[in-house]
């Protein structure tokens, strides 16, 4: 990168620069909120006021009881715990899952820990679009209970790599027709589009660096009457569900993060026209360079993120080079980084192919359209320079 460039952060998706008001909060808590919050003296308490204001902001943001919300490590284990919940109790084939391919590795690797288990998982494939048909979950729900009975659906309310919107609603309703609840991982939706994304959910997952709060908490909330099985065993926090001492700093920072996020919605919907600009500016330098990129992800889209493939070249070369210009934009889940396999998403939508040419560009509220407008001029350098390398180089 030219020691005058300044830097270009372009993957919100894989997590979002702290907000001020966060750390100031958190730094504000040190002071304060050092003891343990499950002592019942009063440094305890101070402690734990932390954790119930950030449980009560949380509820609000995502739409449910602040007694049915449960303090996690994050999206990950909160996704561990909502598959869990249905089949913690099972030895055997006594109940079924479906899910799709599509799924955060979070989501899809519990669910074949469950089938290693007896579970009867049904996967479900996406059309070339990135959306999960509703009848395609319809008919994998009716198949999976010809084998045993459908206890849970999960389906993501946004995809992590593509953006496109997933019919949670229509799942809700399926599922709950058959019996089932519905998880949905919406780590990618909450502060980022309305609540209507994850209606009719069951089960919801968040995190809080998504929404510039800090690493290392997220939430599980739950409708009233699911009951919940440990992933961990240890002490009483979070009522047995997540034992371990909480963090009352994270807690401070989260709690800031969601009030702030319950507005954010309105800023990422204003990206949608940038995002849109972008990417059509991309795909017209990648025919000028002979490449004829490929947009990833049709229809119905959230706002901030643009997904090409580039035929011909390898996108974490291509992530490789934008990065010595100051541009960070990823090719793939962030929790992927360093396996040698293609994103598995984009395989199932399209191949593995075009999935291994994949660049994803997640914008957040703080890119402007100079950072876009620099972001294009800095893609044309490297598509100019990577033509220019002779062949097999």
């Amino acid at each position: 990168m030219p020691p005058a460039a300044r830097a270009i952060y372009l993957d919100w998706n894989a997590t979002t620069p702290p907000h001020p008001e966060v750390l100031a909060a958190m730094q504000a808590a040190a002071e304060v909120a050092w003891a343990n919050p499950a002592s019942v003296h009063g440094p305890g308490r101070r402690a734990r006021a932390f954790i119930e204001r950030a449980r009560e902001a949380v509820a609000r943001l995502t739409g449910f009881d602040a007694r049915d919300v449960t303090f996690t490590s994050g999206g990950t284990e909160a996704n561990n715990l909502a598959l869990w919940h249905a089949f913690g109790d099972l030895n055997g084939a006594a109940g079924a899952l479906v899910v799709s391919r599509l799924e955060h590795p979070s989501v899809t690797r519990a669910a074949e820990g469950l089938a290693a288990r007896g579970v009867h998982v049904a996967w479900v494939d996406p059309e070339p679009s990135g959306r999960v048909a509703p009848e395609a979950l319809a008919a994998a729900m009716d198949r999976a209970a010809a084998v045993a009975p459908v206890r849970l659906v999960s389906l993501q309310a946004v995809n992590h790599e593509t953006g496109v919107l997933q019919p949670v609603a229509e799942a809700a309703a399926l599922a709950h027709d058959r019996g089932a609840r519905l998880h949905v991982d919406a780590v990618q939706a909450v502060g980022r589009l309305p609540e209507e994304a994850w209606a009719g959910a069951d089960l919801v997952s968040i995190a809080a660096h998504k929404i510039r709060g800090p690493k290392g908490i997220g939430a599980l909330a739950v409708r009233p009457g699911i009951r919940l099985r440990p992933v961990l065993l240890g002490g009483a926090q979070e009522r047995g569900l997540r034992p371990g001492t909480q963090d009352p700093l994270a807690a401070a920072g989260f709690a800031v993060a969601a009030e702030r996020a319950a507005s954010a919605p309105a800023r990422y919907a204003a990206l949608g026209p940038l995002r849109d600009r972008l990417e059509a500016e991309l795909l017209a330098l990648g025919r000028a360079a002979g490449v004829a990129p490929l947009r990833n992800g049709e229809g119905p889209r959230a706002p901030h993120v643009a997904n090409l493939s580039w035929p011909g070249w390898r996108g974490d070369e291509l992530c490789a080079a934008l990065d010595l210009e100051g541009v960070a934009v990823s090719s793939g889940s962030a929790c992927s980084a360093g396996t040698a396999e293609p994103s598995p998403v984009l395989t199932a939508m399209l191949g593995p192919e075009r999935a291994a040419s994949a660049v994803r560009i997640s914008l957040g509220e703080e890119t402007t359209e100079a950072d876009l407008a620099e972001a294009a001029r800095r893609v044309a350098r490297v598509l100019a320079r990577l033509r220019s390398l002779p062949a097999g180089s």
